[in-house]
């Protein structure tokens, strides 16, 4: 007998976060497939490693430079007219892309230039996503709407290399994978255009401030409610940390381990994997799991997370790693699902993707300086040592993030009305 399958709570009960949700899911998966596509690509029209790492900087370039701006025009306007213009912009740079690399007309120089708009487009998306996601859900349903929007990243995370192997090989190459992202914009786009403005948007209660259109005005009054918020300011300065120190474990020095030590590529897999199981599970305790003090535990989390730059200084082998690293993927998405719960909980709609665009900022915006300075670092005194030194670092300020009263004692709360 088949057993029927039965969705979640906050996709049965929330019909508009499903749309939400349903314009998301396939389009994360894109991509993910374009993440693995896009340096193919590079390569495929000439171009060779310093190529690749234009094209990637110009993809991720105006995200830094326009995360604030961007939160600011997010809470100023429709944050869903954002999102579909944000979705529209992405589907052509990805249709010119994918349409340039069949034809064999494609240049690195257009890879650049339709990676820049990318990332542009893609600087405005997230913000206006952050604060429009608890305007779709009841108060109670924001952290199992968080936490499955993570399990979507998880999974996309571990099927979109798969997916992107099988385009390249069977879809006409990188030019093929790019069509299919460009294909999921499409998507998103349907499903996003029947929510009702008046559901994305509380128009009546707008900020005074953000209401003007004094653009510096709004982005301060942003600045003045994270300062106002001592727990947001902290666990910004927490992410930063993480963000800066531990993850160029994974971005820089994870490969070298498995190339110098292990067997390259097979072992990355393998590790990158059990990471992605971690999440899965991860994401699936919270939908269900809601501490009554979500920043607390989010701050303990955070201390497991910033183990894995030890991990892979560990010497173990690429199993053993794995299993290790599949416990910190469950605590990686664990901190991310509790942190914006808790903005979405306590932070007011009109402020929230301008408090939500610091966040951003001081996460993405850290993650190329930190890349730069392990390597040298670990140029200096060697690969291990560093990466003991990172988790120590990453440790130490979890850990004190954790002791802050702001982070013990902040409650669960309703969404803030506005």
């Amino acid at each position: 007998m088949l057993t029927k399958v039965r969705l979640p709570a906050v996709l049965r009960d929330e019909p508009r976060y499903r749309l939400l949700f349903g314009s998301q899911v396939l389009s994360i998966l894109g991509d993910r497939v374009t993440m693995m596509a896009l340096p193919f690509a590079v390569l495929l029209v000439g171009g060779g490693v310093g190529d690749v790492a234009l094209v990637s900087a110009a993809q991720f370039l105006p995200f830094v430079v326009l995360a604030l701006p961007a939160g600011v025009w997010a809470d100023r306007l429709d944050r869903k007219r954002i999102l579909v213009a944000s979705d529209a912009v992405r589907l052509v740079c990805q249709l010119t892309a994918g349409t340039l690399l069949l034809g064999g007309e494609a240049r690195v120089v257009h890879l650049a230039v339709l990676a820049a708009a990318y990332g542009a487009a893609d600087a405005f998306f997230a913000p206006a996503f952050s604060g429009l996601l608890p305007t779709t859900v009841s108060p109670a349903n924001i952290q199992p709407a968080n936490a499955l929007r993570g399990l979507s990243f998880s999974v996309g995370a571990i099927a979109g290399p798969v997916l992107a192997g099988a385009l390249i090989a069977f879809a006409g190459g990188p030019g093929g994978a790019l069509l299919f992202d460009a294909a999921t914009f499409a998507v998103s786009i349907a499903l996003l255009v029947p929510l009702r403005p008046a559901v994305v948007a509380v128009v009546a209660d707008e900020d005074p401030v953000a209401a003007t259109g004094h653009f510096w005005a709004s982005l301060r009054e942003g600045w003045a409610e994270v300062r106002s918020r001592r727990w947001v300011g902290t666990f910004l300065g927490a992410m930063a940390t993480y963000h800066a120190v531990v993850l160029p474990a994974v971005f820089v020095m994870g490969p070298v381990v498995m190339v110098h030590e292990l067997d390259g590529a097979r072992s990355w897999a393998i590790v990158s994997a059990l990471f992605g199981a971690g999440n899965v599970l991860g994401d699936l305790v919270f939908l269900r799991w809601r501490p009554r003090h979500a920043m607390r535990v989010a701050s303990l989390l955070l201390v497991g997370a910033s183990c894995q730059a030890a991990i892979f200084g560990s010497g173990l082998g690429a199993w053993r790693m794995g299993l290790l690293e599949m416990l910190a993927g469950a605590c990686v998405t664990g901190v991310f699902t509790l942190w914006e719960t808790s903005l979405g909980e306590h932070v007011p709609e009109r402020s929230l993707s301008r408090v939500s665009s610091y966040d951003y900022l001081t996460s993405t915006g850290m993650i190329p300086l930190g890349n730069a300075v392990c390597g040298a670092v670990g140029g200096a005194v060697g690969i291990h040592p560093t990466l003991i030194g990172m988790t120590a670092v990453g440790v130490v300020v979890s850990l004190l993030v954790a002791a802050q009263p702001s982070i013990r004692s902040l409650p669960r709360g309703a969404a803030v009305a506005v």
